[in-house]
């Protein structure tokens, strides 16, 4: 199985995100995903700087995948999402616009968990229009993935990548919380999202975590930690462990998770504040 990191889903000045990739370049990490799939306004990181450290990542021995945004609302971010697909390297579609797109090109692409498939026919559609791998969209319980890909992968392998440690992406709105909770219009938001470098906490009325909000996306309250039950996820067919980045995100932790897939390491225990719900098919925020 192996180690992939995820683009960062918030909003970081460049300094933290060159710092970020420069600190976690030789980590034990196969795959990372670079690139903005929130919000178009973010524009720390130009499309250069971008390939710039995919160049650093892939001299490193990393496999580099660019990622597309979730919610394509703009002329602008269409323009943006071709410029993307056109660099030849491999990209995230994160919505079926840049599905079009890669498949025009006839360039294979890797499906992000924002496009919905649940079952085998939709998993075997997106194989036939060039699709690699996908990343499993988070409520689909472990049993459901495992029947799911017995039903594709001996007549056509396809990767499979699941969120194993991280926040959970729930959902996408045209709307955004971040600048509404600061009483700004969306079109004059002042970016205000970087002042919230993990996201804005949200508590139900007995204040307990209930979301993140991150602009225009939700993330659950806390993270989903697959790492106790590698066993199962591997054995449900998936060859890929997805983790998302935190600002505190250390090597170590690679090291540690890697130990972990091959064996070396006693699996760890769960963070007693892990949400692995959807895993077990009951309800997405419950510890189990």
């Amino acid at each position: 199985m192996k180690i992939t990191l995820a683009a960062i889903p918030y909003y970081w000045p460049r300094s933290e995100v060159v710092d970020f990739y420069a600190r976690l370049c030789r980590a034990n990490i196969d795959v990372v995903y670079l690139g903005e799939s929130v919000c178009s306004k973010r524009s720390e990181m130009t499309l250069d700087d971008w390939l710039a450290i995919a160049a650093e990542l892939q001299r490193a021995g990393k496999e580099v995948v660019l990622t597309s945004l979730a919610l394509i609302t703009g002329r602008n971010e269409l323009q943006m999402m071709k410029r993307i697909c056109a660099q030849g390297l491999q990209v995230e579609a994160n919505d079926t616009a840049t599905v079009q797109q890669l498949h025009e090109l006839g360039q294979p692409f890797i499906c992000g968990s924002s496009i919905n498939i649940y079952n085998a026919p939709t998993l075997q559609y997106f194989a036939r229009l060039g699709m690699r791998r996908w990343v499993v969209p988070v409520e689909l319980a472990g049993p459901d993935l495992a029947a799911l890909l017995a039903q594709t992968t001996h007549a056509n392998p396809i990767e499979t990548e699941i969120l194993g440690w991280g926040k959970l992406p729930l959902a996408y709105s045209a709307r955004c919380y971040t600048a509404r909770a600061h009483n700004r219009p969306k079109d004059a938001c002042k970016k205000i999202c970087i002042d919230y470098p993990r996201g804005m906490a949200v508590s139900s009325q007995e204040n307990t975590g209930l979301f993140t909000l991150n602009g225009i996306q939700t993330l659950s309250a806390s993270a989903q930690d697959l790492r106790a039950l590698l066993p199962q996820v591997r054995s449900a067919g998936v060859t890929h462990f997805r983790v998302v980045p935190e600002l505190d995100l250390q090597s170590s932790f690679f090291d540690a998770l890697e130990a972990n897939i091959s064996g070396d390491a006693q699996p760890v225990t769960i963070a007693s504040d892990a949400c692995n719900g959807y895993w077990f098919g009951a309800a997405g925020m419950t510890y189990k």
